[in-house]
Order: C-alpha cells, then structure tokens, then sequence
C-alpha cells in the first residue's frame, strides 16, 4: 500500500478488476497516476495476454476510481493468496465499492456471445480458498457469511441502467473452475447440472476476499462464447478476447451508468 500511496493521494470510492479483453475499459477513466505492477512490492504480474498489468487511478462517471487492468490466476501458478491480495490493498487504499468484471463461457442455451451478464451468486470449483492459512482480524471475520456475495442494491442499479441504455443484461450463476483448458462435453453437462449459467477462472477469490473486507460487490461476466455441449465448437483465445472487446462498449456504459446512481 505504501508503493502506492508514494505515488498518488487519491482515495478511491470505487475499485475495479479488469478481466481478459476488458483492459480498455481503462481508456474511458480520467487517469491521475499509472503503476505498473511490478513497481508495487509483492504483486503477482500479469502473464495473460490482454492484461496490461497495471493499476489506473483517477476518476469514472465522477467517482474517485482505482482500476486494475489486469488480473491474476490460479493457473498461472498463484496462490489464491497472491491473486487476491490486491483485493486487501484496494480495500486498505480506501475503496468500499468493488467491480469486478470478466469474460466467460456461456452455459444458457438462450444467451449469445456478446451478452453481458449479472453475477447473482458463485459456485468456487477451483479446489482452494483464499482464507485457508493464518487468519488476520484485521483482514475481517474468519468465516465470512457469504449469502448474499453480490450487493443487491447494486445489482437493482445496474438492472435499471441496462434498461435505460437498452443493453441486453442476463442475469444468472457464475462457477469458477482452475483452467486453464477450456471444458469438455462431459464437464460442461455437469456444471449445467449443478445450476451454472457461465463458466470462467477468475472472479471467485477476489469476490470472497472482498466479502470478507466488507466491500459491496457489483459483478459483471461478458459471455465470450457459447458452451452447449450438443453444438460445441472450437474456441479460441483470439476469438473470446474480440467477442469480450466487441461487448465492452456496452459494460462501459453500465459501468459509468451505476458508477453514476452510487
């Protein structure tokens, strides 16, 4: 934090997590101060193409903002410790608003790459948890209650938002699985059955952690393409990272519309 805090003495209201093809969100923030990941002590750095791996500060919609573009992964070989600890220093920066985005495969035979969608609730099949370990009080309740992740009051925000801008917004389960092969048939049948709407590699540690931080939690999945196990086809990195670019437009708009209402 104090890395940080050399650089800028903004206090943001609003952090956010900018997943694989959303970086230029980035471009519609009024930036104060860039820093680039590897300047601040003990962050991961990003491995992922598209993730520019660098922290934006400055305004959104007339919110103080701070935004990560860039996020990290289990499967690039860190702990969920470390791919959560920004989530601890954007709440320790002053941040208690978190928006976290990312893209995703689409389980819903109804919806279509390129829908945005609004996390109602998650399923953690990564096989971890970021709490396990050493507990700090400092850091928030050990066992966090985690009935209700995604602020309901945000998410009727942002409900309204899409409305008003006629932006197509799902609204459903997200299930995060360690990746970072995509799924095959049979995988796909099983994580349909166990109530999923889309599937993604991210999203679900930082959540938790922000939970347990107390932050309010907006989350936002663009669906990059569709996973229907009767009528897969090959998906590409390439191809989900132009569908998630293609979309952004409209999660921009979404984005500055709730940052807006706050």
């Amino acid at each position: 934090m104090a890395a940080v805090r050399a650089r800028t003495t903004v206090v943001p209201e609003v952090a956010l997590i900018l997943g694989t093809g959303l970086g230029a969100l980035g471009r519609a923030i009024t930036v104060d101060c860039e820093i680039p990941y590897g300047d601040i002590p003990g962050f991961p750095l990003s491995t992922v193409e598209s993730h520019a791996g660098r922290l934006l500060i400055g305004t959104l919609a007339g919110r103080r903002v701070i935004a990560m573009q860039g996020r990290f992964h289990r499967y690039e070989g860190y702990a969920l410790q470390q791919v959560t600890l920004p989530v601890r220093v954007l709440r320790a920066l002053g941040a208690t608003t978190l928006v976290v985005a990312n893209a995703c495969g689409g389980m819903h035979p109804l919806w279509a790459p390129g829908d945005l969608m609004l996390i109602a609730d998650h399923i953690n099949l990564l096989g971890d948890n970021p709490l396990i370990g050493a507990h700090d009080a400092a850091f928030g309740d050990r066992f966090p209650d985690m009935s209700a992740p995604y602020d309901a009051t945000l998410r009727a925000v942002a409900r309204r938002v899409a409305v008003a801008h006629g932006i197509t917004l799902r609204e459903g389960v997200y299930v995060a699985v360690s990746g970072p092969n995509l799924e095959t048939r049979a995988e796909y049948r099983m994580l349909r059955a166990l109530g999923a709407d889309v599937v993604g590699m991210s999203t679900v540690p930082e959540v938790i952690v922000a939970v347990q931080a107390g932050f309010r939690v907006l989350g936002l999945s663009i669906i990059t393409d569709q996973c229907l196990p009767d009528a897969l086809e090959p998906a590409s990195l390439d191809r989900i990272i132009a569908t998630a670019t293609g979309a952004e437009p409209n999660l921009t708009a979404l984005v500055r519309g709730v940052l807006e209402q706050l």
